[in-house]
């Protein structure tokens, strides 16, 4: 591994904490490593003190006491062996402990700043990082340092028979850069192959429903069998190169190893060695070339798992620094938007542009305005989903940057448009996964939500099994579980996008008692309503079209302007300040 990337020091920290915790370990399989290729000599030095004392002297005694050391040591030596492999897969799984929770965080991050992108790769990475670190390719590497000793062990039989190793590990080491010259692209190449055929595969299942009622599964088949076949040809072109380089080391290794036997051979005929330093030699000429055509048959997996971790560390690198926080008391009191400026991920447009206004406890808003003209944003940024492109957003006059996400997060419920339900139980999803129950808030929430008839009627009650994404229940099943799960917990600010999109009109009868539950007890609820039976539980609207903020007050005042062609500004009304300007459109709910 080449390059700055690689300097300890501008790794990010989560990669240094990790690759520090499993120094000790490295340093184990390391002396591991010394002492298992040292007992390698063991079988060359046996067969040249048979054949050059036991044969010659005829002594049975030293035959087996030389016997009974090399068992000696060749059982520590598969000891120590052993012990080497467990060591490296508890140091892999060291690894994986110590930085699984920043590669989570990196998932979330890319899933919110980079909407669309395969998130889940960091995972793969990190199981590719964690399988070469427990695999043979580690051993290869820890054992490259000791071909050095064999050959030397070789020159010290004969300095021919050195030489003919040294070069058969300098061919061999040839090949080893070829293959990393012309095998490192395809493979890099391939993991985008992979994603793409991942990604259709996951889309036709996913949204199995619309592919088969909209007579799509042809063509989903045909662009799946079109990025698979591209990602086999791809597969092709590595594994065809990696096997033409593999067999490349296997036949230089045969050569060097009939070479140096007739080399010996030549030797012992010319009286300069004797035939136990024939077969010695050659034995120690295969050890010697062992690590390198070993280090050849896992450099694609070498490859991959450098490029994982290349990929790791740029993921991580990326994660936004948290700054301290100091551990503020729940919120109580208000919820203030200065002058927000809003965009998407990924894109530079605005969608939202200087948005203000403040709700005080026990006040509702309802979002209105035609589609598109950034309601669902807004309610994104609210719950620190969306970071302001300019202005800030402030509860209890504390900025949400200030607040520690996973504390706030417990004071906030959010229900978003597209209602999403985790694989697990009714109970399980409204009491958001928590790891101790609690019955008394779970059925607080569900009954806020005028929900608990309805999850006793389920099969098993609130033990039902939801299924991936919710699929085991109906759309208005889904969203008033989800409803209860936003009111888990009786949070201080309650943001609800198009709750009643999927609602009959007991549904809408038990969303309207909820919100005017939460404002009974003191919190805020800040709704994106689109049906007129909410705007009888909220006491303020907002105003938006094409991404600005038309009017904000109480309702009384800001419903009449609804109809309204003019948006005219009284003295309960805050218009935005592209009214001032005398920009007023015509605002209409949608």
């Amino acid at each position: 591994m080449s390059g700055p990337r690689f300097n300890f020091s501008v790794l990010p920290t989560p990669v240094r904490t990790a690759l520090g915790e499993t120094r000790i370990a490295l340093i184990a399989v390391a002396s591991a490593s010394f002492i298992v290729n040292l007992l390698m000599l063991v079988g060359p030095l046996f067969m040249l003190q048979v054949y050059d004392r036991v044969l010659p002297s005829r002594s049975i005694s030293t035959l087996v006491g030389l016997l009974l050391i090399a068992v000696v040591l060749l059982h520590i030596q598969a000891i120590v062996d052993i012990v080497r492999s467990r060591l490296l897969a508890r140091m892999s799984e060291a690894f994986d402990l110590s930085i699984r929770a920043a590669v989570f965080d990196s998932v979330q991050h890319a899933a919110l700043s980079k909407p669309g992108t395969d998130g889940l790769q960091n995972v793969r990475d990190l199981d590719t990082v964690r399988g070469f670190m427990s695999g043979s390719g580690l051993i290869a590497a820890c054992d490259l340092p000791w071909t050095p000793l064999y050959i030397l062990v070789c020159t010290l039989f004969h300095p021919w028979m050195g030489f003919a190793v040294a070069c058969g590990a300098i061919l061999l080491g040839a090949i080893t850069w070829a293959s990393e010259t012309f095998t490192r692209a395809p493979t890099q190449a391939l993991v985008g192959l992979a994603s793409a055929r991942r990604t259709i595969g996951e889309t036709a299942f996913n949204h199995a429903e619309v592919v088969h009622a909209l007579g799509m599964k042809r063509r989903m088949r045909d662009l799946w069998s079109e990025r698979t076949g591209d990602f086999l040809d791809g597969q092709r072109a590595a594994s065809d190169l990696t096997g033409s380089f593999g067999s490349a080391s296997r036949l230089l290794r045969m050569l060097l190893q009939s070479g140096v036997l007739a080399l010996g051979a030549w030797l012992v005929i010319n009286q300069q060695a004797t035939p136990g330093v024939m077969l010695a030699a050659t034995i120690l000429s295969i050890r010697a070339l062992a690590p390198i055509e070993l280090a050849i048959a896992n450099w694609r997996g070498f490859i991959a798992a450098r490029a994982s971790f290349e990929r790791l560390s740029d993921s991580l690198a990326a994660l936004p620094i948290k700054p301290k926080t100091v551990d503020l008391p729940k919120p109580t009191r208000q919820l203030r938007v200065n002058s927000v400026s809003l965009t998407v991920p990924r894109a530079e447009a605005l969608i939202l542009h200087d948005i203000s206004f403040a709700l005080q406890a026990g006040s509702a808003v309802a979002v209105v305005g035609p589609s598109g003209s950034g309601k669902s944003t807004l309610a994104r940024a609210l719950v620190g989903v969306v970071p302001p492109v300019r202005g800030v957003i402030r509860i209890d006059g504390a900025a949400l940057a200030q607040w520690d996400q996973l504390a706030l997060g417990a004071s906030t419920g959010f229900l978003p448009q597209d209602v999403a339900l985790f694989r697990g139980t009714v109970a399980q999803n409204i009491s958001r996964f928590a790891a101790e129950k609690d019955a008394e808030r779970l059925l607080s929430a569900a009954q806020q939500a005028g929900v608990h008839d309805l999850i006793l009627r389920l099969p098993n009650g609130y033990e039902t099994e939801v299924g991936e994404g919710g699929m085991m229940l109906s759309g208005g099943q889904r969203q008033r579980i989800a409803l209860a799960r936003a009111l888990y917990g009786d949070p201080f600010m309650v943001v609800l996008d198009e709750p009643n999109s999927n609602l009959d009109s007991e549904g809408e009868r038990a969303l309207v008692k909820a919100i005017s539950g939460i404002r009974a007890r003191g919190g805020i609820v800040i709704v994106v309503a689109h049906r007129p039976a909410l705007l009888a539980a909220v006491d303020h609207m907002l105003v938006l079209n094409e991404g600005r903020q038309q009017a904000f007050g109480k309702t009384d005042a800001v419903l009449p302007m609804l109809t309204a062609k003019p948006v005219v500004a009284s003295q309960d009304v805050a218009p935005a300040s592209a009214s001032k300007r005398g920009s007023k459109k015509q605002a209409v709910a949608e």
